[in-house]
């Protein structure tokens, strides 16, 4: 049986790579895909393998990534490398962009959409731990307008504001409902 490529999303300081790690813990028979990123590898948050624009172009080109995109001034890659994994029966765990699930939804099956949401008081102290962004960047972050609920029948929505072993348990009985 294929593995299901279980994406996260949600938005900046929601806790996706937090919650990742903390369900690859209470499952180490789940994948994390290290993604590919044209950002500095000194920027913090996620392991990832950092790449000059250039580079993940020709790595794009040849074939290299199953899923790419741009946002946000950076290119983002998830290897190829993951269709292994799938195949070999294994549930694999990607942090994806909102922007890229109708194309993910046409690539990867079985897909699964782990959509995680916070209080923004709750992103606002996040990003500000995280320091990447000013005061005045987060302020402007959070007063845009709010995205769209991720919807569909493949989608799983989690508050992540509490405790972290709350969110983890409750991904858990979402995605494995016969083992929790």
């Amino acid at each position: 049986m294929r593995g299901r490529l279980i994406a996260v999303v949600g938005p900046s300081g929601v806790g996706k790579d937090t919650v990742m790690a903390a369900l690859a813990a209470a499952r180490p028979d789940l994948h994390l895909v290290r993604r590919v990123i044209t950002r500095a590898q000194d920027a913090g948050g996620e392991c990832f393998d950092a790449v000059h624009p250039t580079d993940f172009a020709q790595r794009r080109d040849a074939g290299g990534f199953s899923l790419s995109w741009g946002a946000h001034g950076l290119f983002y890659g998830i290897p190829a490398s993951v269709d292994e994994v799938l195949a070999g029966g294994q549930d694999a765990l990607v942090n994806l962009s909102r922007g890229v699930l109708d194309q993910a939804r046409a690539l990867f099956q079985p897909f699964v959409v782990l959509s995680l949401v916070a209080d923004p008081h709750v992103l606002a102290q996040r990003l500000a731990a995280r320091g990447r962004e000013t005061a005045d960047e987060i302020e402007h972050r959070l007063a845009r307008k709010p995205d769209m609920p991720v919807t569909g029948a493949d989608v799983i929505s989690l508050h992540n504001d509490g405790a972290l072993d709350r969110t983890v348990h409750d991904a858990l009985a979402a995605l494995y409902p016969a083992r929790v």
